[in-house]
């Protein structure tokens, strides 16, 4: 078993530039609408949008929908700006506690919790600046949690080794030993 791990970690990054060149291939979650019935992702799970009249403009999580409502005509704007801004605030809140459970797996090595900010990425879930600071993507929540904690742990790995070195892929895999399987599962199920 030490033999294949340490094989698969040599050769990490060319499976995994094999997988993306392959991954282009499946078809992509289709361009959302943001009209009742369509599925979106929260948590790794779907939830089928509904858009009801209300009081005032919010977004509710209630069984397995996710409810827009709108005090006003709804148009896809409204919708899609209602739905961001919940998703944002989520994130935030998530984001923040994933990283403080995230931090008792590097006790030994004394790091302490980094800023962070959520910012919109074309291709990348998470990014750590030369200066420590974590950069999540928002669309990462909606991911499932353990991929979520991959994306985090990942990155907290680069305040101890700024790269992609054989010594980061060690401690990546000694802290998330199913990294490679979460990061396929996040790379094919939350492309689009």
């Amino acid at each position: 078993i030490d033999a294949i791990n340490s094989k698969i970690l040599k050769r990490a990054a060319w499976i995994l530039k094999q997988q993306a060149f392959f991954q282009q291939f499946l078809p992509r979650i289709p361009e959302r609408q943001f009209v009742s019935g369509e599925t979106h992702y929260y948590l790794g799970r779907r939830y089928v949008l509904k858009i009801r009249d209300g009081n005032k403009n919010n977004v509710k999580l209630k069984g397995s929908e996710l409810i827009v409502y709108t005090c006003v005509e709804p148009t896809l704007e409204l919708i899609q700006s209602q739905l961001t801004s919940w998703y944002f605030l989520h994130a935030l809140r998530i984001f923040d506690s994933k990283i403080e459970n995230s931090l008792l797996l590097f006790t030994k090595y004394k790091i302490k919790k980094p800023d962070f900010e959520i910012r919109r990425m074309k291709n990348r879930w998470g990014s750590c600046t030369p200066n420590g600071k974590i950069i999540l993507n928002p669309e990462l929540i909606k991911a499932s949690v353990t991929c979520i904690d991959y994306v985090i742990i990942h990155e907290l790995c680069h305040l101890i080794y700024p790269n992609h070195s054989k010594e980061f892929y060690h401690l990546l895999s000694e802290l998330c030993p199913t990294w490679q399987k979460l990061k396929i599962k996040l790379e094919t199920t939350m492309r689009g």
